[in-house]
């Protein structure tokens, strides 16, 4: 009888273990208590401002845009407290009647991925946007470490964001490219990629790419490591004619525009006339030099909309480690220069070191489509960390 009696205690323990890992596992996450505060402020001044426009007293097209952030962001919130207090009903239900507790713990599995996605929805509302997360995105691509092999992969680099650009049907042109006149690969690259809103989904790219295979050229089969750079600028000048008015932008004495006879392959035309343009920025020491065209017109307007883009890159991180220095957070941002991932071929593997993912699948990130899944987790990456400084700043 005693044997029985230990036996069912054993049970009963179990039992209980099996409850209490399910109730564990099934633990809401929600925002943290400052976010949500932050959330009910923007539906209050939401409310405010919506009685001030329905006055019709004054047209303000920067509270117009204001009104439409606050507007989404009270929409979303609405739906995720409704979701929270569902999925909270539900635990309930799971700890205090057993009758319906399997039918809950359904309902309540079901609903966690869409409670999350609205969860993330807020927090990407909440916080800042980008300066320039709108805008479309100019690409450069240089060789690092690895002679010809860097160059190659500088070339693979960039069939990679041409593929990505045509997987999502997104506009795109080649500003310039330099061929490695000794062998295959570039010397460098410049993308434009035309979409809007592209800058917020490749910002992440900028930094030190490595590559881990075997050149074409070994003859003993040993794995070389190869670098390159990538920066990824907004579109500040849209088009020819903004970068022939940003001419007129700057003050006498910033710039100096170099006119030359260009070089390289394109025949005799190139050789004889003074069609290639280099464009100095004194206060900065940024120079941009362009050839690609036959025009010397159309060159300067190239090589003044990277000028642009490059100025309006470095002063954003100016901006930033101002803000930085200011609440001296040492935080490691998503930008840094350093290696941020790896591609090693005989391992058919993408390694993205910044937010630790993998992926084994090297031809379906380096054609284009499934480089969204490597974004993806460095996104999430980022609004995690961004999300945490949030808090932080709310509660000091």
């Amino acid at each position: 009888m005693f044997k029985c009696f230990r036996l069912a205690n054993v049970a009963s323990l179990k039992s209980s273990r099996a409850v209490c890992y399910r109730l564990y596992s099934m633990q809401l996450k929600e925002l943290h208590p400052s976010l949500v505060e932050k959330a009910q402020q923007s539906v209050e001044e939401m409310k405010q401002l919506e009685l001030l426009l329905t006055k019709g007293e004054t047209f303000d097209v920067e509270l117009q845009k204001r009104y439409s952030r606050l507007a989404a962001i009270s929409g979303v919130f609405e739906e995720y407290q409704g979701l929270a207090e569902n999925l909270k009903g539900l635990q309930e239900m799971i700890q205090t009647d057993p009758t319906l507790q399997q039918e809950a713990e359904a309902e309540f599995n079901s609903s966690m991925p869409g409670f999350h996605k609205v969860s993330n929805n807020l927090l990407q509302k909440l916080l800042p946007p980008h300066p320039f997360a709108e805008k479309a995105c100019i690409l450069e691509l240089r060789p690092g470490v690895g002679g010809t092999e860097a160059m190659i992969f500088t070339q693979d680099l960039l069939n990679m964001y041409i593929g990505y650009a045509q997987h999502h049907r997104w506009k795109y042109h080649l500003i310039s490219q330099t061929e490695n006149q000794s062998g295959n690969g570039l010397v460098d690259a410049i993308l434009s990629v035309d979409e809007l809103g592209s800058y917020d989904r490749l910002r992440f790219e900028s930094g030190v790419h490595r590559v881990q295979r075997i050149p074409a050229t070994e003859t003993k089969g040993r794995t070389h490591t190869s670098t390159a750079a990538v920066v990824v600028l907004p579109q500040i000048v849209e088009s020819t004619k903004d970068a022939e008015q940003s001419e007129r932008t700057f003050k006498p004495g910033e710039i100096r525009i170099d006119v030359m006879r260009a070089g390289g392959k394109g025949g005799q035309h190139v050789n004889t006339t003074d069609s290639a343009v280099r464009i100095t920025h004194f206060p900065s020491g940024i120079v941009v030099a362009m050839q690609d065209e036959r025009s010397q017109h159309k060159n300067k307007a190239k090589a003044f909309a990277v000028l642009r883009a490059r100025l309006a890159e470095l002063e954003r991180k100016q901006k930033e480690e101002r803000e930085r220095a200011a609440r001296k957070d040492q935080v490691t941002t998503a930008d840094r220069s350093d290696k941020i991932r790896t591609y090693n071929y005989p391992q058919n593997r993408i390694t993205d070191h910044r937010c630790n993912f993998t992926l084994y699948d090297i031809e379906g990130v380096t054609t284009g489509p499934r480089l969204d899944e490597v974004i993806d987790a460095m996104a999430a990456k980022d609004l995690d960390t961004r999300s945490k400084s949030l808090v932080h700043t709310a509660q000091h």
